[in-house]
C-alpha cells in the first residue's frame, strides 16, 4: 500500500545550479535547483523557476540573458551561501571570478566546471514564480571534465538537491546504458 502525501512535488533530487544575471550593472548569482531541460535538439532550451521576490529576476528581464552554472561538490559553501542571502544586500559576485560569452550580459562563473549561456526566450508568469525559458547559446566546460568531448558527470561532481530532507547529495555511479538496457525486453 502506498501513502498519499498530498500535492507534494517530490521530483527530487535535482541538480544544484547557480543562475547568473547582471543586475544594476553587476553580476549576481542565485542558487537554484528548479532547472529543467526542454529539448536536446538545436536550438536547445532550458527552464529556470524563480520566486518573484528574487533580485535576479529583474536582471534577467532587463538584459534578456542569464547563465546556468553547474558547481562541483567542492563549491558547496559558496553555493549554499548564494541561496541564503539576497543580492539586494550582499555582493555575491565577490565570491567568484566572472567571465562573459558572446551575449556579453550573462555572467558565468569561472570556478564552475560547466556553464550555460542563455538568451531569454520567454517568461511564464505564475502567481508566485517566474519561469524563465532560455535558449542555450553556448556551453562552456573545463577541459578536465570532458571525456570524448562530452561532459563527464563523475568528473564534474555536481551537487544534487533534496527538498524533502533539505540536503545536498553526491552523484553515484552509472549502472546501465541509456537507450540500450531496455532492448532486452524486445520480442525476439
Amino acid at each position: 500500500m502506498k501513502k498519499n502525501l498530498g500535492a507534494v512535488n517530490s521530483l527530487y533530487p535535482m541538480p544544484v545550479t547557480l543562475v547568473g544575471a547582471t543586475v544594476n550593472g553587476k553580476p549576481n548569482y542565485l542558487t537554484v535547483a528548479h532547472v529543467g531541460i526542454m529539448n536536446h535538439a538545436q536550438p536547445a532550451y532550458i527552464t529556470v523557476g524563480l520566486g518573484k521576490m528574487h533580485y535576479t529576476n529583474a536582471g534577467i528581464k532587463e538584459n534578456k540573458t542569464f547563465s546556468v552554472n553547474i558547481p562541483s561538490e567542492d563549491m558547496v559553501v559558496e553555493t549554499d551561501y548564494c541561496g541564503i542571502v539576497t543580492g539586494k544586500n550582499t555582493d555575491k559576485a565577490t565570491l567568484f571570478e566572472a567571465f562573459y560569452g558572446e551575449l556579453k550580459t550573462a555572467p558565468m562563473i569561472t570556478e564552475c566546471p560547466v556553464n550555460l549561456e542563455c538568451k531569454l526566450y520567454d517568461i511564464i508568469d505564475f502567481p508566485t514564480h517566474d519561469v524563465f525559458i532560455g535558449e542555450i547559446m553556448g556551453t562552456y566546460c573545463d577541459e578536465n571534465v570532458l571525456t570524448d568531448n562530452a561532459v563527464d558527470l563523475l568528473k564534474v561532481r555536481p551537487m544534487l538537491f533534496d527538498m524533502g530532507r533539505r540536503h545536498y547529495w553526491r552523484l553515484g555511479e552509472p549502472f546501465a546504458e541509456c537507450w540500450n538496457i531496455g532492448k532486452q525486453l524486445r520480442p525476439k
